[in-house]
């Protein structure tokens, strides 16, 4: 007995678990390469790359359990992979296919074959040319669209042209992981690459017929849960799941992961599933990097230092030149070739990737041998860091440039949107934002209100988190986007600051305040109308920097559309349209009949003035029916799916009321009576 309570109380006193001391330390150092990245104004990955550096062998030693900082790195590809995914949608890609197949096919193609060529021409070998080449043609995806984001120019032709370049590097992966194995001589030669590639299209074609097939109806499932908990846990699911299996099936984690994006991407959920796994993408990106930095040994960047310099200004080289060619090919001038040269003149994160595994199977970069793989970190990392230097050198060379003619090719293609169509209008994730009042929320006020902008020709936009709303929306035609609109990253990529005004129509009032909270911190100044229950949740929303509360006790429906609607659209106007809305009461009569009517006179707000299931399900219905307890309606028992009697025997709310014009009878499912 003595010895057991010896050797809790050894146990107690032996510390934490060595794994958590170097997880704790990952966690700070990243937290520090974040805020000194934000202090310096440099991108937080080129911090996570630095801080790498410092902490990792070569330096400060502080982090040195490689298989830690390995699995953590590997979860990070893959969610940051699953990320990419779900942005390249099917509908996405072929918007801007030109610029991908043919722009990126010619800049992958052509670096490949320059690199390959100029090492077998120094001696060097077949396979660790082409080895070489395949590492060189790629660049980061991540550093890129960071850099393009924070410019403003995501959208303009730069942007999309550079954007076209990534999302065929990216594609590419797929075919270099399978071809390396061939070239280390582990592929059965022409017959191994044909039955890798076999293995690749069956792959991707399941993957096509799941997204079109079992995922958005089983994303459908999920989603009507309205659990924030059940639909991380089946996005992450979705993600390790898909990656595991084509691990299985002999391809790699990294594919698996960007599959499962695509497959989420082709479901109604993809900005929300965005919105849930982008804090998890942050945090395994972050130790991505930083074991990137890791691996830079400083003590043999010192000792050849000449070498690594040499190698990193040979690769930015050929990297411009190759890449201006690729985009001039493609039809753009100099004041687009350039700047997207320059942008994607290093190295990509998933060059890293391939580089262990060719390094694994015997192949080296640039012929060098072990020395290789160290040369080729090093100059990576010091690539990566210097990007923002590299494409502010942009703005000078072309100054030195001349002017477009008026009217000229030059001048469509830098002004332009996309050509061909893929300029569309809308911001991201598809949704128009400026200029237009959005609403977070699609309860049965914000329903009245949506409804009465569109007939007065004012522009609106709705951010929801109900299937069903979405669905009456998208069966409307008007701008819709499920998301998770508490998320501080969707909302600034929407460009929420561009909103005529927001309105907060969450009939929660908790999520209310965080929405409102998490608004102000990303659009101090835009306009914001919502709603209090309470006089402390009227104080409570006032102090969060609400400019327009809006009273329970007041018409909410009225409130919002005086405060949003132009001097034109008069009040009487107002007063007509929600008139054909208006709250529903049960009559002293009615209410005497039984005691469920006596706790259901009402008023009520119809939430809808369709059945919303019946809309989702894409059938119709006979009658609308209207439950006296929260305002769902629903379709009648002649209707084929009987919806407002399934919501009164789930929910236990025993009281309904038509909702045809003209009719003002009432029936209770438990006393059966009529009026």
């Amino acid at each position: 007995m003595a010895g057991a309570e010896g050797t809790a109380a050894e146990a107690a006193h032996a510390g934490p678990p060595a794994f958590l001391v170097q997880l704790t330390l990952l966690l700070i150092v990243s937290a520090l390469a974040a805020y000194g990245s934000f202090r310096l104004r440099l991108l937080p990955i080129i911090g996570f790359l630095l801080a790498g550096v410092l902490v990792g062998p070569g330096a400060l030693g502080l982090i040195r359990d490689p298989q830690l900082i390995a699995a953590a790195s590997e979860v990070g590809v893959m969610l940051l992979l699953f990320t990419i995914g779900i942005e390249f949608s099917l509908e996405r890609l072929s918007r801007i296919a030109r610029l991908i197949f043919l722009g990126g096919g010619l800049q992958v193609g052509l670096t490949v074959l320059a690199a390959a060529g100029a090492l077998l021409a120094l001696g060097v070998g077949a396979a660790d040319a082409a080895f070489t080449g395949c590492l060189l043609a790629l660049s980061s995806t991540a550093i890129v669209m960071k850099l393009l984001g924070e410019r403003g120019e995501t959208n303009a032709r730069t942007g999309q042209v550079s954007l076209g370049i990534l999302i065929f590097q990216d594609l590419a992966v797929v075919l270099m992981v399978l071809l390396i194995p061939m070239l280390a001589g582990q592929g059965g030669g022409a017959a191994g690459v044909l039955i890798a590639l076999a293995k690749a299209g069956g792959i991707i074609a399941l993957v096509l017929v799941a997204a079109r097939r079992v995922v958005p109806p089983l994303m459908e499932v999920v989603a009507r849960t309205c659990s924030a908990e059940i639909f991380l846990l089946a996005v992450v699911a979705l993600c390790f799941g898909t990656a595991s299996l084509t691990a299985l099936a002999g391809v790699s984690l990294a594919l698996g992961a960007f599959l499962a994006g695509l497959l989420v991407s082709e479901s109604r959920y993809g900005a929300q599933a965005m919105g849930e796994i982008l804090p998890l993408q942050i945090l395994f990106s972050a130790a991505f990097f930083l074991s990137v930095g890791v691996q830079l040994d400083l003590r043999f960047v010192l000792s050849h230092l000449g070498l690594v310099l040499g190698a990193a200004a040979l690769i930015t080289l050929l990297k411009v030149l190759v890449t201006s060619l690729s985009v001039r090919l493609l039809g753009e001038d100099w004041r687009t070739a350039l700047p997207v040269a320059l942008l994607t003149g290093q190295v990509g994160e998933f060059s890293f990737v391939l580089a262990t595994t060719g390094a694994a199977l015997g192949l080296s970069f640039a012929g060098l041998g072990e020395q290789g793989s160290g040369v080729f970190i090093a100059a990576t990392v010091l690539l990566m860091a210097l990007t923002p230097a590299l494409a502010a050198l942009g703005g000078p060379l072309l100054a030195r440039l001349p002017s477009p003619a008026p009217g000229g090719a030059g001048t469509a293609a830098a002004g332009a949107g996309p050509s061909g169509g893929e300029a569309h209008g809308d911001g991201a994730h598809g949704l128009p934002v400026a200029g237009r009042v959005v609403f977070l929320g699609y309860g049965a006020h914000a329903r009245l209100s949506a409804r009465a902008l569109s007939r007065a020709g004012q522009p609106y936009s709705v951010l929801t988190r109900s299937p069903d709303g979405a669905s009456e929306l998208q069966g409307r035609g008007a701008p819709v986007l499920i998301a998770d609109y508490t998320r501080a990253g969707l909302l600034r990529d929407l460009g929420i600051d561009s909103a005529r005004a927001v309105v907060i129509a969450d009939d929660d009032t908790e999520m209310t305040e965080r929405t409102l909270s998490v608004l102000r911190t990303v659009a101090p100044q835009v306009q914001v109308i919502t709603r209090a229950t309470s006089p402390e949740g009227f104080a409570g929303l006032q102090a969060l920097g609400a400019q327009h509360v809006l009273s329970a006790h007041r018409e909410v429906a009225a409130g919002i559309l005086d405060l949003l609607t132009p001097p034109e659209v008069t009040r009487a106007q107002l007063s007509r349209h929600l008139a054909e809305h208006p709250p529903v009461t049960l009559s002293a009569a009615q209410r005497a009949q039984c005691e469920h009517a006596a706790h259901n006179a009402g008023p009520v707000t119809p939430e809808a003035d369709v059945c919303l299931e019946c809309v989702a399900a894409g059938d119709t219905w006979v009658h609308l029916r209207v439950c006296m307890t929260c305002g769902h309606v629903g379709c009648c028992d002649s209707s084929k799916n009987r919806h407002a009697t399934r919501h009164a025997q789930g929910q236990g709310h025993p009281v309904i009321r038509s909702a045809e014009p003209g009719e003002d009878w009432a029936y209770c499912y438990e006393h059966r009576w009529t009026t």
